[in-house]
């Protein structure tokens, strides 16, 4: 038969480890050969069991002066009911660790204390509305009227979720705690309570109106001011008109995602607006005016003569407001030079006696490239 391991090196402490020391290397070791975390591992199992051995007798002064005079046998001369007879002596003190580190393993929540915090007032939860507007109202802001879906509290049972005139009761099964003790083999942990779910109460006569949920689903009608400037992915965050809390808890809010629908004519960089407007030939060769259309309406905008298709113009001050309060975008205007279609026999006749009286000179980016094409 093999000779069994030493308790101090099987918890990777000294022999003169203190009892904080003890306890934290025991809670190392008992979370990482947990059976629960290792389904099936058979070494793992008996490495748990070691663990469990080791730390029963090292915690105990009288048992670990007795194992460390006289080894493992001073321990089973000590105790039949120590790990040597197969048992626990302290098994209280165990199932409480054990509660601590393994809840996680059968459905208990981290953290969760033993009065019953299930059944304690909690946050509704957050919603989301996706709401599209057109490109001006992002530009100038709107109102808008929404209407949403969501979870009140209960005006017949106003959120106990009994029935008018009668209450909740305090769960027999837990006392009202939402925890139940369980014990699996050699130990013993903390899990919520089967019977009322953790809530720590049962409800006998759930009211009508909400099937005893306490809350109920409205579609809750709602205005809201959309700032100028948004744009598409731009949030809103409408603080208390989320869904309402349990158990009397606070609301939560709605966050309004903007999709902003796309403009015939105009486009946006930042806080810049874009567009392109058609120049006729004429205007563009000699110069003029033409009209532009904006954010605000339309406006008279000069073109100097010679203007080329590609020449941006920037109107200061006339895009879109920055959210943060960081001025005003501009509105750049894209020249696009229209060449005239279906020339009758009289203007075609005036325009080749114009190219004859301009040749190449009147076009100085032809004649750059033809430079260029020379030299290649």
């Amino acid at each position: 038969m093999a000779s069994k391991r030493d308790y101090y090196e099987i918890l990777g402490v000294s022999r003169s480890a203190g009892d904080d020391e003890l306890k934290r290397a025991y809670r190392s070791m008992a979370k990482k050969y947990h059976p629960d975390a290792n389904p099936g591992n058979k070494t793992a199992e008996e490495k748990f069991k070691e663990v469990n051995e080791a730390y029963e007798v090292l915690k105990d002064g009288k048992k670990r002066s007795a194992y460390d005079q006289f080894g493992h046998a001073g321990v089973k001369a000590g105790s039949a009911g120590g790990p040597g007879g197969g048992g626990f002596s302290d098994f209280g003190d165990m199932g409480d660790m054990f509660s601590e580190i393994f809840e996680g393993f059968f459905g208990g929540t981290s953290g969760r204390s033993r009065g019953g915090t299930q059944s304690r007032a909690r946050r509704g939860s957050d919603l989301r509305y996706d709401l599209t507007i057109n490109f001006i109202d992002s530009a100038h802001g709107t109102e808008v009227n929404l209407e949403v879906p969501r979870m009140e509290t209960c005006d017949s049972c106003q959120g106990t979720g009994a029935k008018a005139g009668t209450r909740k009761k305090a769960c027999s099964a837990c006392q009202g705690t939402g925890q139940v003790r369980m014990t699996q083999g050699f130990f013993s942990v903390m899990r919520t309570c089967p019977t009322c779910q953790g809530e720590g109460y049962v409800i006998e006569q759930p009211c009508m109106v909400c099937r005893g949920e306490g809350r109920k689903r409205v579609i809750r009608k709602i205005t809201v001011k959309i700032p100028a400037g948004v744009d598409t992915g731009s949030r809103l965050k409408i603080s208390g008109e989320g869904e309402a809390g349990i158990n009397g808890g606070p609301r939560g809010d709605l966050h309004i995602v903007i999709q902003v629908e796309p403009h015939l004519i105009f486009s946006r960089d930042e806080e810049d607006v874009l567009c392109e407007v058609p120049v006729p030939l004429t205007t563009a060769v000699l110069g003029g005016e033409i009209e532009v259309p904006t954010l605000n309406g339309r406006v008279t905008m000069k073109i100097p003569a010679g203007t080329q298709t590609g020449k941006t113009f920037r109107m200061r001050g006339k895009g879109f407001p920055n959210l943060r309060g960081l001025g005003t975008g501009d509105h750049l205007v894209t020249a696009k030079v229209e060449t005239p279609t279906k020339l009758n026999s009289k203007q075609a006749s005036l325009l080749k006696e114009f190219e004859k009286l301009t040749g190449n000179d009147a076009y100085p980016v032809v004649r750059q490239f033809l430079d260029a094409i020379k030299r290649l």
